[in-house]
């Protein structure tokens, strides 16, 4: 897949215009399906019901995925997806030109992915853009290190492991005092590997193996 793996969303135009360029086509002409499933595994107060409807219809501060002006936009909820089949559920998943991946909790979001089989199905979608949201990019990565794994019955920090780094979003935000410089690099000499630590503004565009950050914010490469 061409991967888009933010820590806020598509929060400027940069960013935008990294998802233009990777869907091939305007926003407008692009089909996509959005997956709230991380939100479940997550246990803070404000993530539940009323949040994945607010991140389903784009309410803001859920705006910046699901609100760009897609030409359709549907709901892919990856824990339905083994009780209805893949004859279903596959063809859906086909005909969409994006994944936008809410975030949540990263190791929930990993074993639905797995249980769901649509972590069969990526190898076969050279063409569809993921676009991750915090949680929805970490998956994306070998470990996610222990201090983001909020979910009981995760047996460890891995994750999908499609690309060969680790990512510490939401670097410096004003409501995650503990989400410094200083922690992501001690978070980084824990996880081992390379990682990079994003804000908001940050977006990180994986294509045919190569790696470009985008941002009209800040962020560090930590080995």
């Amino acid at each position: 897949m061409k991967l888009l793996l933010t820590s806020g969303g598509v929060t400027n135009d940069s960013i935008r215009a990294a998802l233009v360029e990777l869907l091939g086509k305007p926003i407008s002409e692009s089909r996509a399906l959005c997956i709230p499933t991380a939100q479940w595994g997550h246990p803070s107060p404000m993530l539940g019901p009323v949040s994945v409807r607010n991140f389903v219809s784009g309410v803001p501060p859920w705006h910046t995925m699901t609100s760009l002006g897609w030409a359709s936009l549907g709901v892919l909820e990856l824990t339905a997806l083994p009780s209805i089949g893949e004859e279903r559920w596959v063809p859906w998943v086909r005909e969409a030109d994006v994944l936008l991946v809410d975030g949540g909790e990263a190791t929930y979001l990993y074993h639905w992915i797995r249980q769901s089989g649509l972590a069969d199905v990526i190898p076969s979608l050279p063409e569809t853009v993921w676009v991750g949201l915090s949680a929805g990019s970490m998956v994306m990565t070998p470990r996610i290190g222990d201090d983001f794994v909020k979910w009981p019955a995760a047996p460890d920090d891995r994750t999908l492991g499609l690309v060969d780094f680790s990512i510490f979003p939401h670097l410096d935000h004003e409501q995650m005092p503990g989400n410094t410089l200083a922690e992501a690099e001690s978070w980084a000499a824990r996880t081992g590997g390379p990682a990079y630590a994003i804000d908001d503004q940050t977006a990180i565009k994986v294509t045919g193996g190569t790696v470009e950050v985008i941002s009209e914010g800040h962020w560090k490469a930590l080995h």
